[in-house]
């Protein structure tokens, strides 16, 4: 018997209108230099990749349904709904929530899915809404749910429940909440650490609902300096379709640049920053120039570059253009 649980994204929709509306007024009337705020293209970009992905979640739902139902029939657990139980299974989604946003944030191939929710270089109530059209790499990550008895109607509920409750932490509008709080559940203050595109702060805090998943698997960092939203190397356009394929269109072109089937999959499988090995025709003898003074990238002060005794250095190929 499919359980009866109500549509939670459905019944949430007019809260995150007014949450938005005043969050959007808050910026008029108080503005923050400092934070990255508002921009009307942005947010309509979300908006739009929000609508688009309720239409591309439909259909991807249809097979992912039939495999769920497929392994649950198989199974012969069983798990009731009850009050109690209910509360177990979303603590058991978001266990596994922590994981499938962890593998998306280090496997490419999943990453070209999720860097969509990436791509903005602001961060507000409407970047929650800048959700994936791809994501069917989702699913295998809650089959052992499925496989202990959880029937997929209460799966989709836990998800729904997790995906409403993160809406909120999707601003810089509330500051740190008291420490028994930020310890436990994933805040905004967490949560823009996640979302920032500093080096100490990337792939950090990826807790749904609780963030002790991260403090207990070593991925958690607090919010010290403030956050510079985006990806490492940003993407230039507000584009639905652009903004929802550009990874890959990305890996596609590092497939077809490899040199070998191990690099073609470590372009695919290994994580978004990856490079392979130098190959050994990589080395050409190019002259050394005299000694000169280079500024060192960020650095305060320029750091003065001596040349070696050898004749050559080692040219390797430039950087892929993928996003991170």
């Amino acid at each position: 018997m499919e359980p009866n649980l109500p549509d939670v994204v459905l019944w949430s929709i007019p809260a995150f209108v007014l949450l938005t509306v005043i969050e959007m007024v808050s910026y008029r009337f108080h503005p923050d230099e400092d934070a990255a705020g508002y921009d009307t293209k942005d947010a309509a970009t979300s908006l739009t990749m929000g609508l688009g992905s309720l239409g591309f979640d439909l259909l991807w739902k249809i097979p992912i349904l039939a495999v769920y139902m497929g392994v649950y029939e198989l199974t012969p657990l069983r798990v009731p709904v009850l009050w109690w139980t209910v509360l177990l299974m979303l603590l058991a989604q978001d266990f596994f929530y922590y994981w499938s946003h962890r593998g998306h944030h280090v496997i490419r191939i999943l990453w070209a899915c999720h860097v969509v929710h990436h791509s903005s270089r602001k961060f507000n109530l409407t970047t929650a809404l800048r959700q994936p059209w791809t994501s069917a790499t989702v699913w295998p990550f809650y089959l052992p749910l499925i496989a202990c008895g959880v029937h997929p109607a209460a799966l989709a509920f836990c998800q729904s429940a997790n995906l409403v409750y993160q809406f909120w932490v999707h601003t810089e509008r509330v500051g740190k909440l008291p420490r028994p709080f930020e310890y436990v559940l994933n805040t905004p203050s967490h949560h823009r650490v996640h979302h920032a595109s500093q080096g100490g702060y990337l792939d950090r805090n990826y807790g749904g609902i609780l963030i002790v998943w991260d403090r207990m698997f070593g991925s958690f960092a607090a919010e010290t300096e403030r956050p510079v939203y985006g990806l490492t190397k940003n993407i230039a356009t507000h584009n639905p379709l652009r903004v929802a394929t550009h990874e890959y269109a990305s890996i596609a072109r590092d497939v077809r640049a490899a040199g070998s089937w191990s690099e073609r999959a470590g372009r695919v499988f290994r994580g978004p920053g990856w490079q392979p090995a130098p190959r050994p025709g990589a080395e050409a003898a190019v002259p050394v120039p005299a000694p000169v003074s280079v500024q060192a990238a960020g650095g305060p002060a320029p750091v003065r570059a001596e040349a070696p005794a050898p004749a050559s250095v080692t040219a390797v190929a430039p950087a892929p253009e993928h996003t991170r």
